[in-house]
């Protein structure tokens, strides 16, 4: 192998770590205020993975964009 054949690709990782911590943070305020009983504790795990896409929107809805 010579020296042009090697790729480094660790650049974005910190990106994905906030992201991570994001979405645990959202899962923790979602459950915490997610009703009694199976059904609102389980929307309130899928909630948490969406979470960022109504992040982006209601962003760049007030942005005008």
């Amino acid at each position: 192998m010579n020296a042009n054949s090697i790729r480094v690709t660790s650049a974005g990782q910190a990106g994905n770590a906030i992201y991570g911590l994001g979405i645990l943070g959202a899962w923790v305020y979602f459950w915490m205020h997610a009703g009694h009983g199976l059904w609102p504790h389980a929307l309130a795990v899928l909630e948490g993975l969406v979470w960022p896409a109504f992040v982006v929107y209601h962003g760049l809805e007030r942005l005008g964009a």
